[in-house]
């Protein structure tokens, strides 16, 4: 079992009169989500919240106790956990893209997400869109999610060559929630550890914060007091988009009693 201390906060931003990005931060099932909408006239919105509340819905099924069916298109290669998560992506999928072929005002709408599970001991990150997971240990940071847009798939097949691409390529998306019936999301999963701490955040923020920053200001406060710090420095560089963080600190990882479990007590890893 997973123990975490978790925060998020979603702001408006200084420029805009509307706010996009949906998140869920639910400790009972130790899912956290963050979406961040596009389509104009409220439909963003729209987009976002399906996303979060189909996939909030579809997990919640599984902690009930409710005989819950597992969805045909597993992957082998993954575990349960991971194929649940999954499903719930593809399910939060069709539903926005239903909605915006049904309704007029919703038409064109997507979302990324970007969302964290954690399971008996481990945790599985996914994400579509370029909505980033980071992962902090210790002194350093990395990123989890892979980031679909084109100057990040650009950059990926230039293998470390300068590129040369217009600033406006920088978020468009070459793959969203709701763009087209299906999708496909990058996952992770690995065991976690105490100490490890997530933020998951909208690109309101990782445009105007750098990893390095985020790292810095995550280290030394609570999860709280860092959402909050991270979006005032976001809007005081601006605050063109709306922002969106959540910050996850594993506290406690309660495993089992076996020789590996003892091994990891002794290292602090538990």
């Amino acid at each position: 079992m997973v123990v975490v201390e978790s925060a998020g906060i979603t702001d408006v931003g200084c420029k805009r009169t509307g706010n996009e990005d949906s998140l869920l931060v639910d400790d009972r099932m130790g899912l956290y989500i963050v979406a961040d909408g596009m389509g104009g006239h409220q439909a963003g919105e729209v987009a976002s919240r399906v996303v979060v509340d189909t996939m909030k819905s579809y997990m919640e099924r599984f902690q009930s106790g409710d005989k819950v069916e597992e969805l045909a298109d597993e992957d082998l290669d993954l575990t349960r956990e991971a194929n649940r998560l999954l499903a719930s992506i593809r399910l939060a999928n069709s539903s926005v893209y239903s909605i915006s072929q049904n309704r007029e005002a919703c038409r064109g709408m997507g979302s990324t997400v970007s969302a964290i599970w954690f399971t008996e001991d481990s945790f599985v990150a996914a994400n579509v869109g370029d909505s980033p997971i980071y992962l902090i240990q210790g002194d350093s940071i990395e990123t989890l999610s892979v980031p679909h847009t084109v100057l990040a798939e650009q950059a990926a097949m230039a293998n470390g060559q300068a590129l040369k691409i217009d600033e406006k390529f920088r978020h468009m998306l070459t793959r969203g929630m709701g763009v087209i019936d299906t999708v496909d999301a990058d996952i992770c999963e690995n065991q976690c550890f105490k100490g490890n701490t997530f933020v998951l955040c909208s690109d309101g923020l990782s445009d105007k914060v750098s990893p390095e920053e985020i790292l810095s200001v995550v280290r030394g406060q609570s999860a709280a007091a860092a959402c909050e710090k991270l979006v005032d420095m976001a809007k005081e560089r601006g605050g063109d988009d709306n922002i969106t963080v959540i910050v996850v600190r594993v506290k406690k990882v309660r495993r089992g009693t076996g020789f590996f479990s003892s091994i990891l007590k002794k290292l602090g890893w538990s």
